[in-house]
């Protein structure tokens, strides 16, 4: 067995436990020997305290096989979820092998000076255990389109008629990105190789010969850089962080995360930046769409980068999380918004000794219309429903599971010593509360977080790969709860 097989067999398992699945943190037991669980071969794994977001996780020492651990998840697995389970076996086969094909390139990749993205790459997913799968990517895709290896390669292109644009689009790429060369009849597409195939198949699509742009991927990899300002957003036929986590774009989506910016530009404080998302090229089929991100001045640091091996950057982290959480908390507090900006979707501008957030993708965040409407903003019209509710709890939730367990407490307790963290993020998050006084949602907000006894978490694997959205009940499966973990902001 290889030192990574038992490390992902140990992240699986602590991902099954933290979200229950199947009942299985209800067979967890304590005998002379410790805190354990017997798994579906007779052996028994030794159990040991959580650190964050979960009250027991496999001890450091165990040695666990991958076959173990799933051979187990289909003995607790509710039969309608066959489907699922079988789909999560591709999944932890397809991580193991990204995680091996990473181990044997990283020298390489660290030696060639790579981006920040590139660093941010090479740190796993805080909870996720199988976030290195690209399920149905070969090894030479992963390395040619991966940006744990920071590569580079060439867009391809396609034609399609005026006619298939959904209202918002632009009618053609700004000209500093229109590649040379190419001047087709129709309205020209920027294609990631990964998606010729799917693309060459819509009615009235038409995939060009020619190769042109150079770009390399960034940590989300259907988002790639043109230039250290300018990102290209492009959709994927692939899936990460979960069979039902698609990278395609669909209809809708980025006028609503053009919607969303423009909302947050007039809630943003001097210290937050906006990345421009406002300029786009949408069609009815979710695989032909673009968008140009256009990035402001300064170094930009990707929050993820700062757990990633080879960056120093700790020193910033208690500026960053008094920053983060003063204006979430804000945006809690006084309009009712909630932000699905989590460690890749937030990033550190810095311009010599100054430092700025910077919060891009927004077509997540969750929106009460009453608060805003008592702000004296309207909320926007989003096509997506779901992107706005009056429940102080739906948006707590948000908070809870994006903004405090991944964007504060993974970049906090990856960064510091334990205690140090905890101190620091219970420290930030007061302090942040206390310039709202008893305002209710500020009371509400302390209740689920300083105060609470247990902390919400999400069930990402369950909703993701395992359990049809029937047996969920999630309408977003990026926003499925029913778990709970230790509050880590109590730690002594």
């Amino acid at each position: 067995m290889s030192e990574r097989e038992a490390y992902l067999a140990a992240r699986v398992l602590d991902a099954l436990l933290r979200e229950d699945y199947g009942g299985l943190a209800g067979r967890v037991t304590r005998t002379k020997d410790g805190v354990g669980l017997l798994l579906a071969d007779g052996r028994w794994a030794r159990l040991e305290p959580g650190l964050l977001f979960q009250d027991f996780v496999v001890a450091a020492d165990e040695r666990l096989g991958l076959e173990q651990v799933l051979e187990t998840l289909v003995e607790v697995a509710d039969p309608a979820d066959s489907e699922g389970v079988a789909a999560f076996f591709e999944e932890c086969l397809a991580a193991l092998s990204g995680l091996e094909l990473m181990d044997a390139h990283a020298a390489e990749v660290l030696r060639g000076g790579p981006s920040y993205e590139t660093l941010a790459a090479l740190a796993d997913h805080p909870v996720y255990p199988t976030s290195r799968a690209r399920v149905g990517l070969s090894e030479e895709e992963l390395l040619a389109y991966a940006p744990e290896f920071g590569p580079r390669f060439l867009l391809r292109w396609a034609v399609a008629p005026h006619g298939a644009l959904v209202p918002g689009s632009v009618a053609s790429l700004p000209a500093d990105l229109m590649p040379p060369g190419i001047r087709p009849e129709g309205v020209l597409f920027p294609v990631h190789p990964l998606a010729v195939e799917h693309v060459s198949k819509i009615d009235g699509a038409r995939v060009l010969d020619e190769r042109a742009l150079e770009v390399r991927p960034t940590l989300s990899m259907r988002t790639v850089e043109v230039d250290p300002r300018t990102h290209l957003k492009l959709p994927l036929p692939i899936s990460t962080l979960g069979l039902r986590n698609r990278r395609s774009i669909k209809p809708g989506s980025l006028a609503d995360g053009a919607r969303a910016e423009t909302l947050l530009r007039r809630l943003a404080g001097p210290d937050v930046l906006l990345a421009d998302e406002q300029t786009y090229a949408a069609t009815g089929d979710e695989h032909l769409a673009w968008m140009v991100r256009r990035l402001p001045e300064g170094t930009i640091v990707p929050v993820a980068a700062l757990t990633a091996p080879g960056v120093d950057l700790g020193h910033l982290v208690p500026a960053y999380l008094r920053l983060l959480l003063r204006w979430n908390v804000e945006l809690f507090v006084r309009f009712g918004v909630a932000l699905e900006a989590h460690q890749q979707n937030l990033a550190l501008v810095l311009r010599g000794e100054e430092m700025k957030l910077l919060v891009k993708d927004n077509d997540g965040l969750l929106a009460s219309p009453a608060r805003l409407r008592a702000a004296g903003i309207e909320a926007p019209a989003f096509a997506d429903e779901r992107m706005l509710t009056d429940d102080p709890h739906a948006l707590a939730d948000v908070f809870v599971t994006i903004t405090l367990h991944l964007s504060a407490a993974a970049v906090a307790f990856g960064t510091l010593p334990p205690a140090r963290a905890a101190a620091l993020l219970r420290d930030s998050l007061a302090e942040a509360l206390d310039e709202h006084g008893d305002h209710p949602m500020a009371r509400l907000l302390r209740a689920r977080t300083l105060d609470a006894a247990r902390l919400t978490g999400k069930s990402m694997v369950t909703a993701g790969t395992l359990a049809p959205k029937w047996r969920t009940g999630a309408r977003d499966v990026n926003k499925h709860y029913g778990t709970s973990g230790p509050n880590y902001l109590r730690r002594a």
